[in-house]
């Protein structure tokens, strides 16, 4: 017979194992950008809103210049321009 610990246990470890188990969510932290997480996920914010993906994979900004946070929208990345690229010209030449 089994005490309260070891069924504890017992159903701890069939719970782990069994049908209702999930494979762990991979998450990359991407230097400098935002964090990868592989989803559907639920992402809950300081304010106790709840934002949800379900998408494959998601990334979560992590610079807070969003304008989809949670979501990144590649704000992080510095937005130049190389020379020469700057736009439509107008017939003269001039922009």
């Amino acid at each position: 017979m089994q005490n309260a610990h070891e069924t504890e246990a017992a159903e701890a470890t069939e719970d782990a194992a069994g049908p209702r188990a999930q494979p762990p969510r991979r998450v990359t932290v991407e230097p400098g950008g935002p964090v990868v997480v592989q989803g559907p996920v639920e992402v809950v914010a300081e304010d106790g809103t709840v934002s949800v993906s379900r998408r494959f994979a998601v990334a979560i900004c992590t610079c807070r210049r969003s304008a989809t946070y949670p979501w990144c929208d590649t704000s992080h990345r510095a937005r130049e321009r190389p020379a020469g690229h700057g736009g439509p010209q107008e017939k003269d030449g001039t922009r």
